[in-house]
């Protein structure tokens, strides 16, 4: 006898909800870094009770998202210069793996597909808006580490923004560009060449250089 699909409750749909949606807001540093949450404030902002929003709390700080204090404070990450150091070590070891497995699948849609992004990137930097920015740039990698196959690698490199999300927003006010960096455009025209050496240097000199200046 086949057992009936069970159907999610009301809770669990409004805990997804939250959770997604928080997510996002720290990846993309519309929070601060260091910045206060309660359970209260996030079941009001979001139109649900606490428990959703305490459940959706519980996975962000197993993933490094959020942060909770043995007092029971619950706040973004405030990273110290060691931690951002050790983070963007990370990125610079798996993301250029990542592209280098996608290379071989770098055909031409993909290219465009990454060319019309970091249109949207230069776009959010003449803007000054520093959320758009941090999101489209994080598109542009996702878009092509997608075409790496490699699932359980490209969650930890999702970790790992998670992670830094406050902090990219702090680094963008720091360094009031007015032109988007160079590399996106050296990683295009890598792919373009098929050209691995100079698509690892590309992505790591691209994940690496703007965090060293909130290291230092």
């Amino acid at each position: 006898m086949k057992t009936p699909t069970r159907l999610p409750d009301a809770n669990s749909l409004a805990h997804d909800r939250v959770y997604r949606a928080l997510r996002t807001q720290v990846m993309h540093g519309e929070l601060a870094p260091g910045q206060a949450l309660t359970l209260r404030g996030l079941g009001k902002a979001f139109g649900t009770s606490m428990t959703p929003a305490r459940e959706a709390v519980r996975r962000l700080v197993a993933e490094g998202a959020l942060t909770l204090s043995s007092s029971g404070r619950v706040a973004t990450p405030e990273l110290s210069g060691e931690r951002i150091e050790e983070l963007a070590a990370i990125r610079a070891l798996l993301e250029p793996e990542l592209a280098s497995r996608a290379l071989p699948r770098a055909h031409f849609a993909l290219i465009e597909r990454l060319q019309a992004i970091n249109t949207l990137n230069a776009e959010a930097v003449v803007k000054q808006d520093a959320v758009g920015y941090i999101r489209t740039n994080l598109e542009f990698h996702r878009t092509l580490y997608l075409r790496a196959q490699a699932p359980a690698m490209l969650a930890m490199v999702e970790t790992v923004w998670l992670q830094l999300g406050p902090t990219m927003r702090a680094l963008y006010g720091r360094l009031r560009r007015n032109e988007a960096p160079p590399h996106h455009r050296m990683i295009i025209a890598a792919l373009k060449a098929g050209d691995e050496p100079a698509l690892r240097l590309a992505l790591r000199t691209d994940v690496t250089q703007g965090l060293r200046h909130l290291a230092t």
